[in-house]
């Protein structure tokens, strides 16, 4: 699990501000669907994102970007899961050169970083299992009456 990489990658269609800038939250939706797809891979299920921690807002992405979100499993607990998080801009719009003009970036832009911590239920047929008294996991059955 410790290592698992779940790369998603999108064009930019909206910006939310002047200059064709994106808004920072669209960076972190895209970490939410990259950790949702971490989550279903490691447990079978979506998870719950429980926070962010060291947000870092280090480029502009803007609309007619290429953009990838990417997220590896750093840490794994009994429920949580600790990722590393980034979204770099692969490509971008050039309307200075013509209308429909883009280039890809090489190297790729940096946007944002983050750490986030996701949580999956205990008992789920595939996800993670219960510690049990003397310090054993045991995955819990399901009942199928």
């Amino acid at each position: 699990m410790i290592g698992l990489t779940v790369s998603h990658r999108r064009y930019v269609a909206h910006a939310h501000y002047g200059g064709g800038l994106v808004d920072g939250a669209y960076a972190l939706a895209l970490f939410g669907d990259v950790a949702t797809e971490v989550c279903i891979r490691t447990d079978g299920d979506e998870g719950l994102f429980a926070g962010y921690a060291d947000v870092r807002f280090l480029a502009p992405v803007r609309a007619g970007d290429v953009v990838e979100a990417t997220a590896v499993v750093v840490a794994a607990g009994t429920r949580s899961r600790r990722l590393d998080l980034r979204l770099t801009v692969l490509c971008r719009a050039r309307r200075d050169l013509r209308p429909s003009a883009a280039e890809v970036l090489d190297p790729p832009l940096l946007a944002v970083t983050a750490t986030g911590t996701v949580v999956v239920p205990i008992g789920h047929p595939h996800g993670p299992t219960e510690v049990g008294k003397e310090g054993n996991a045991t995955k819990e059955k399901a009942n199928p009456g």
